[in-house]
């Protein structure tokens, strides 16, 4: 079996086959959780810390779920910060 139809069929990004859209998605959300990841260690503050952490690791999953993920981990790191953390 091609490498590439173990990756189509294990779910993992396919990087011979990624459209324009999905690379620039990466780009963006990558971008921002690499923002929050560096803001969070030289605040030595454990939220966005881990909120960028995980965000920059949402850039290996496919496009859709990338952005949602993205969405939400922003959403939870905004939340916690107004409540305080």
């Amino acid at each position: 079996m091609a490498s590439g139809a173990w990756l189509r069929q294990t779910g993992c990004v396919d990087m011979t086959h990624m459209d324009s859209s999905a690379l620039w998605a990466s780009v963006l959300w990558g971008g921002i959780g690499g923002g929050y990841l560096v803001y969070g260690w030289r605040q030595k503050s454990a939220i966005p810390f881990a909120g960028g952490a995980a965000m920059t690791l949402a850039c290996f999953l496919p496009a859709l779920w990338m952005s949602l993920a993205s969405v939400a981990i922003m959403l939870a790191v905004w939340w916690l910060l107004k409540r305080g953390y």
